[in-house]
């Protein structure tokens, strides 16, 4: 199967970074959301963010051009008439998902391929959402898209041989490297990730060392870009405690409980970066 026409679900920052990474690679790319206007302004993003690179000299305009011409704005599932494949990148909420997928499957081409971006809930549930079991698959990018190499793919229990391998092949014309993780709760990167973050977050709440030493000893001794910290701030904290309640809820092991200050901070709407206060300030 030969993959032209994909719709990516959700214009957020991710949904927006994945919309943008096929469309420089050539494919024609729906993004849809609820609002005309949440489309609008990601595409306006989208926009100034690669023009800024125009003008630094690293991207032709010719190249812009293309780009942006392969954008096209959605706030109709109807738009999944001509799909070959569906990105959904709505939030990380399992409810939200399921119904997503539910109505996609009514809607779609019989031979689209749907696929999450989900970085933590099973594929194996989200299929079971559908009447195409066989052709539902993970498609986990990481942020900010245009610069993380990695894509995982997630493979559910029901996962056909050909999905993976027509997928795996779209990956790569990204130019990312491409792993195949079984269907497991925050799958390779996320359930090594959040974890690691969370433990930084109890060392921080036990008053063993200040947020910003917390994340100097992480960078300066395990070689790592952001501290466990500053990089929950930057993924947002209502998302690491979504993956944590998952992995918690899937393995039932204490340690996978959440911080009680994680939990704390997002029922304070105190999320990172996104609202301007999480561990650190950001006005």
């Amino acid at each position: 199967m030969e993959i032209k026409n994909i719709m990516v679900v959700g214009a957020g920052q991710m949904g927006g970074g994945i919309a943008q990474a096929f469309a420089q690679a050539g494919y024609n790319v729906k993004l849809n959301d609820i609002k005309q206007e949440f489309v609008d302004n990601r595409l306006e993003s989208i926009s100034k963010g690669l023009q800024r690179q125009v003008e630094k000299g690293r991207m032709a305009q010719q190249e812009f051009d293309k780009t942006m011409a392969h954008l096209t704005p959605s706030v109709s599932y109807d738009d999944v008439a001509d799909i070959d494949l569906v990105v959904e990148a709505a939030t990380e909420n399992e409810k939200i998902k399921l119904g997503i997928f539910k109505q996609l499957d009514e809607i779609a081409p019989k031979k689209a391929i749907l696929a999450s971006n989900t970085s933590s809930i099973s594929i194996t549930k989200i299929a079971g959402a559908t009447k195409r079991h066989t052709q539902v698959i993970g498609l986990h990018f990481f942020n900010p898209v245009h610069a993380m190499k990695l894509i995982e793919l997630n493979v559910g229990l029901t996962t056909s041989p050909e999905t993976v391998q027509v997928i795996q092949k779209v990956g790569e014309s990204l130019d990312k490297a491409v792993i195949i993780a079984k269907d497991s709760a925050g799958f390779v990167v996320n359930r090594i990730l959040i974890p690691m973050i969370n433990e930084g977050i109890y060392v921080f709440e036990e008053g063993i060392a200040s947020a910003e030493q917390v994340d100097e000893a992480m960078k300066l001794g395990a070689n790592v870009p952001m501290g466990p910290l500053e990089l929950a701030d930057f993924i947002g904290l209502d998302v690491v405690l979504s993956i944590m309640q998952t992995l918690s809820t899937n393995f039932g092991d204490s340690k996978y409980h959440p911080a009680p200050l994680l939990v704390k901070h997002v029922e304070a709407g105190m999320l990172g970066r996104k609202t301007g206060q999480g561990f650190y300030n950001y006005d």
